[in-house]
């Protein structure tokens, strides 16, 4: 995959993330209905517990009525080896590029036997060093999200990124859930393009479509957007989400805004484009009664009325004081060769 052309076509994610809730059946669902959204790619997260985590956890919001504790919530959401295959071949059956973001070295070295389309660095992970020098050898481009992370921390992962000749997305994000208006920060993203000099994205989490199709306006190259089946879904997400019929409405905004800016628009060639249809909708003059052949026209004989097909209303002046070569009824359009100057 490319994504050095600025011009090309901005990347929808889908992004799953944990709502699944451990279910495979869920997660292959999931496939389902964001490819038939229409977006160009799913993403999941593989967390490890042993490798990620400890017993003494804390919840960020304590949400599971089944799980006693956040390490046994990541044990749940575990899957095999054997199952994440599964996930990614179903991906690219639908047509979707596949990409799920680790939350350890062990889950990327998984992820890499899985063979992920790219690598998204949560905002979690930006300063994990390992990490990053675990998915180089790969060479394949990463996502990094900024979700909770200063410029001087940014700076350092795009610094350690570029070392590895990685083609490399900065994606705005904020690490808030739902994400209020005020926090989107779609300003960023100019910021980021002039300060790293690579292509931008948002990974937003306000749970509607609004600001992805405002930042693809910004001429952003990735959009990532959670996804859920339905806001009565279950999970410490779906405030955050869209729905996936939401989704389907994102993307052919997205797609409709680049068709637009594919197309600059010059209005004389518009303008010359439209004449057939301008004649429906522009007015002519018109005799206001019927008149014989001599009358040497007054403004009170005179109205203006569709279709423009005749003299056009702007010529009203130069025709008041002109004289009838023929009579004319009541309505009829006014034509050039009707016409003559009085003596």
């Amino acid at each position: 995959m490319s994504y050095k052309n600025s011009e090309r076509p901005c990347m929808i994610i889908g992004e799953v993330a944990q709502a699944h809730d451990g279910s495979l059946g869920f997660a292959h669902a999931f496939i389902d209905a964001i490819a038939n959204a229409g977006a160009d790619a799913v993403k999941f997260q593989t967390h490890i517990a042993a490798a990620e985590s400890t017993p003494g956890e804390p919840w960020r919001v304590k949400f599971s009525l089944q799980d006693e504790s956040r390490w046994e919530y990541w044990r749940r959401m575990q899957f095999t080896e054997e199952q994440w295959m599964g996930l990614r071949k179903h991906a690219a059956d639908r047509g979707l590029k596949f990409l799920s973001s680790p939350f350890s070295v062990e889950a990327a070295e998984l992820l890499k036997r899985v063979e992920v389309d790219a690598w998204k660095i949560p905002s979690g992970e930006v300063n994990n060093t390992q990490l990053m020098e675990c998915i180089a050898p790969t060479r394949q481009p990463v996502f990094l999200s900024t979700g909770m992370s200063p410029f001087s921390e940014i700076d350092q992962a795009v610094e350690r990124i570029r070392r590895h000749g990685l083609p490399l997305t900065v994606l705005q994000c904020t690490t808030s859930y739902p994400c209020s208006p005020a926090d989107i920060g779609l300003n960023l993203l100019s910021v980021f393009r002039s300060r790293y000099r690579c292509p931008v994205g948002l990974s937003d989490h306000s749970g509607t479509i609004f600001p992805g199709l405002a930042a693809v306006t910004l001429g952003i190259q990735v959009l990532e957007v959670h996804v859920t089946l339905s806001r009565e879904m279950f999970g410490p997400d779906v405030t955050a989400s869209v729905t996936t019929a939401e989704l389907k409405q994102l993307v052919e905004g997205v797609r409709f805004i680049e068709a637009m800016k594919r197309a600059p628009a010059d209005k004389d060639q518009q303008a010359a484009r439209l004449q057939p249809v301008r004649s429906l909708f522009t007015k002519s003059i018109v005799a206001k009664e019927s008149l014989p052949a001599g009358t040497t026209l007054s403004p009170d004989q005179l109205a203006l009325r569709k279709p423009g097909t005749g003299i056009p209303a702007d010529r009203i002046d130069s025709v008041i004081g002109r004289r009838l070569l023929r009579d004319i009824e009541s309505g009829e359009l006014l034509r050039e060769t009707d016409l003559a100057w009085s003596h």
